[in-house]
């Protein structure tokens, strides 16, 4: 049998279904998906706010997990019990009981370099960390995805402007990113860090987002 493609890439642990419909299954994540993102525009304007200097914290990572399983996962907002394998991947994510532990240590690279690293390797070590950790039964990508473009974000000082954001853009594409964390992975099997073509993959797509705010700045409206 040959191994699954790159974009096949995807992980659920197995628990009790809250939703059986799939289709009413997928007007849920649509719907959890846009709240999560509504979560991290507001908490990048909390942090913006002098006043309220940000620390990457677990319970960041927990409320917008919890957001995107809110009532289809028991586990929505929790860290997974249990392993849990991600199909068309050769990384074996750590067990259950190194979950805290793994997720506090991507909390403390991220605030120990937050002055010194550039804004996109923050958000690419955080994409790829997350995915490495998979702490969830379900909605791991969703969730370092929103993670990631909050630390972006807030690095930079700014809510990107764009119509078409990165999340949108990987969602739209997941291909490239996958390979992209697979690269990564294969460098943590090898004792090292190499976060280069997740790295150059998020620059093309902020670039991206950026030329989405030019066009909307040059398009003549249409005449009635």
């Amino acid at each position: 049998m040959n191994a699954p493609e790159p974009e096949d890439r995807h992980s659920k642990a197995l628990e009790a279904e809250l939703v059986a419909d799939p289709s009413e299954l997928a007007k849920r994540e649509a719907r959890n998906g846009l709240r999560q993102f509504d979560a991290v525009v507001e908490m990048i304007g909390n942090f913006l706010d002098p006043e309220r200097p940000f620390k990457l914290r677990p319970s960041h990572l927990l409320h917008l997990h919890r957001i995107a399983l809110d009532g289809n996962s028991a586990y929505a907002g929790n860290f997974r019990p249990a392993g849990i394998e991600i199909a068309g991947s050769k990384h074996q994510p750590v067990g259950a009981h190194l979950v805290p532990e793994k997720t506090e240590e991507l909390c403390d690279y991220i605030n120990e370099n937050w002055g010194s690293a550039s804004p996109i390797h923050l958000s690419a070590y955080a994409l790829w960390r997350l995915n490495w950790i998979h702490p969830f039964t379900d909605g791991n990508g969703r969730t370092a995805r929103a993670v990631s473009y909050l630390i972006l974000c807030l690095r930079l000082g700014y809510r990107l402007p764009g119509s078409i954001t990165i999340p949108e853009q990987i969602a739209r594409d997941k291909k490239p990113y996958y390979s992209a964390l697979e690269s990564a992975d294969a460098a943590s099997h090898a004792n090292r860090l190499d976060l280069s073509e997740l790295e150059s993959h998020i620059a093309e797509m902020l670039a991206e987002q950026l030329v989405s705010v030019h066009k909307d700045a040059v398009v003549k409206p249409k005449k009635n």
